[in-house]
């Protein structure tokens, strides 16, 4: 009955076993109850898990580079090849100024700075930062994308990803990049940062998949702050391409509400199934490359319809997967009537990561089920 979720497609010179992706996700969760999670996801069948926000740098948290990360990753990356799932580092330097945090630590210790407070203050922080980050720093940012690509290779990875959002989307944005020299000013200019990550990934793995998570940011009502705009994709999508990306996974730019690029059911605008599609439509045009779709993607019909319209090549999917890791194989056999539909509440998902929880569901029986 549905043919096309089912049916394997080729991104990169990698076939999927099917068109069903598990979205990039920061699950805010330890080492061994993401594992669960990840390993519950690829045995109910999806095609492809994508590690959300995988950092270049060699020091830090889950750095690819040091023996704790390297043995995380290995992990990760063995428990989705077990069920037969690719798995996906989706690479990232931060735009955040850590520095210029600092006076703001005694707020958030003692909690008068919430969540929401500090979300906008890293935010208000972004554009003086990288704007003044001088350039033999940012060459050196951009080629770090390579070494952690050819790491993420070594350690199992069947694919990487470039997060078109972090320091690459802020480059990209005309609302925060407020260069005089060639990595801003013009769409061009500002596209560089990213092309040159790319150019980093494809010169130390000629032949390896590259996707690139492209953040496009909406005008009329305005929705996102870092990205592109949509009549700048034109301009960036070719130059992406020339410089090796194999696909692109296509969403709303972030760095404005959680709500936005998380939208709830009850989102002003954002409220539909696959409320994230209509950038994908201004895409098609552009490239012959496949393109993943995401946005409140839950039903197998709507999905279905959207692959066979060639509106999407693969449906990707955080929430719905999380709230029923099963979804492909109930789908595959013809038992869409026991899924978990996600009803995109937010409450347990974004509401745990919020309150440093971690991502969880209401299906998860923590709390009372609203549905």
């Amino acid at each position: 009955m549905y043919e096309t979720i089912n049916s394997p497609v080729t991104l990169g010179g990698l076939t999927l076993k099917n068109r069903i992706i598990f979205a990039p996700t920061s699950m805010g969760l330890k080492e061994d109850e993401l594992l669960v999670k990840m390993e519950a996801i690829a045995a109910g069948g999806c095609a492809m898990i994508i590690i959300g926000d995988v950092p270049v740098g060699k020091r830090g948290f889950h750095s690819l580079f040091t023996r704790k990360g390297a043995a995380y990753y290995r992990r990760l990356t063995a428990a989705a090849h077990e069920h037969g799932c690719l798995i996906c580092a989706q690479l990232h330097q931060s735009d955040s100024d850590w520095k210029g945090m600092l006076r703001f630590l005694p707020g958030i210790l003692t909690k008068r700075i919430s969540h929401g407070e500090l979300r906008r203050l890293l935010n208000d922080q972004i554009s003086p930062y990288i704007t003044a980050l001088p350039p033999e720093k940012i060459r050196r940012i951009t080629s770090s994308f390579g070494s952690a690509a050819l790491e993420a290779k070594k350690l199992g990875f069947d694919m990487v990803q470039v997060h078109g959002d972090r320091m690459c989307g802020s480059f990209s944005s005309s609302l925060y990049n407020k260069r005089q020299d060639s990595y801003g000013g013009s769409p061009e200019n500002r596209a560089r940062f990213a092309v040159e990550c790319v150019s980093a990934i494809r010169s130390a793995l000629p032949q390896f998949p590259i996707d690139f998570k492209l953040a496009v940011r909406r005008e009329n009502p305005h929705y996102g702050n870092a990205g592109i705009l949509q009549e700048e994709l034109p301009i960036f999508v070719p130059l992406l391409e020339q410089a090796g990306v194999t696909s692109f996974h296509v969403t709303l730019a972030n760095h404005g509400a959680l709500t936005d690029t998380i939208p709830p059911a009850s989102h002003p605008f954002f409220s539909q199934e696959g409320c994230f599609l209509d950038f994908c439509d201004a895409l098609r045009g552009l490239t012959a490359l496949p393109l993943c779709g995401v946005g409140g993607l839950v039903h197998p019909s709507f999905i279905e319809e959207q692959l066979q319209k060639h509106r999407i090549d693969c449906a990707a999917m955080s929430r719905q997967l999380i709230a029923d890791p099963d979804w492909v194989k109930k789908v595959r056999e013809g038992r869409e009537d026991s899924i978990h539909y996600c009803i995109r509440c937010n409450q347990e998902c974004l509401g745990g990561m919020q309150q440093h929880r971690g991502v969880h569901c209401i299906y998860d029986g923590q709390i009372p089920c609203c549905k």
